[in-house]
């Protein structure tokens, strides 16, 4: 019976370890309950609509969440989801989100078939003629991201596609961003999204 008692004690302490070990210090249960509310467990969203942020890079997320504080740089319908929560909580807050989802496994992408090959290629080498750049130069060479730039890889499609239509017509700020996709054209959007997405 004591070893019961104690193989249990020893699964409760493990348990706790491990949960204080996937929230950093200074996230507040109920900050994390409402992301998850949108964003999905962990951050990988059940959601084509809505980013996934497992595996995004920490620095990322942090800046993100700011920019949602400026309300003019934003689409309304991203402000409405995301003002009620950034307008509660504290810059150290915003970097502990982004450590806590930093930490979590990341979804990989599974690119197969013509369009994505040719995503590919526009992923790594641009389009002069177009004056579009290899979006690897900031997004890393497997689309994982950087502390300013973020992750694409397996991201949802739906998400990458609205996304990168937004950055064309320019109702999403981001001034590297709106000068490589203002020439896209639908089709090299879907070929990108084919190369990059997991649904």
């Amino acid at each position: 019976m004591k070893s019961l008692r104690l193989m249990g004690l020893l699964a409760g302490t493990c348990l706790l370890s491990t949960v204080a070990f996937a929230e950093p210090a200074g996230l507040p249960a109920p900050v994390i309950s409402k992301c998850q509310t949108c964003h999905g467990a962990a951050g990988d969203s059940t959601s084509g609509a809505v980013p996934r942020l497992n595996g995004q890079r920490a620095g990322y997320i942090a800046k993100r969440l700011n920019d949602f504080l400026n309300v003019a740089s934003e689409d309304p319908h991203s402000m409405k989801a995301m003002w009620p929560v950034v307008s509660e909580v504290s810059n150290d807050t915003f970097a502990a989100i982004g450590r806590y989802y930093a930490s979590q496994s990341p979804t990989d992408s599974h690119p197969a078939g013509p369009l994505a090959a040719a995503g590919r290629s526009i992923y790594a080498s641009g389009i002069a003629a177009q004056e579009i750049k290899s979006c690897q130069m900031c997004h890393g060479s497997q689309g994982e991201g950087s502390e300013t730039a973020p992750r694409l890889a397996g991201q949802h499609a739906e998400y990458l596609t609205s996304q990168l239509q937004r950055l064309r017509l320019f109702t999403r700020a981001s001034d590297p961003m709106f000068h490589n996709a203002r020439t896209m054209t639908d089709e090299q959007i879907r070929a990108l999204v084919a190369y990059l997405a997991t649904n």
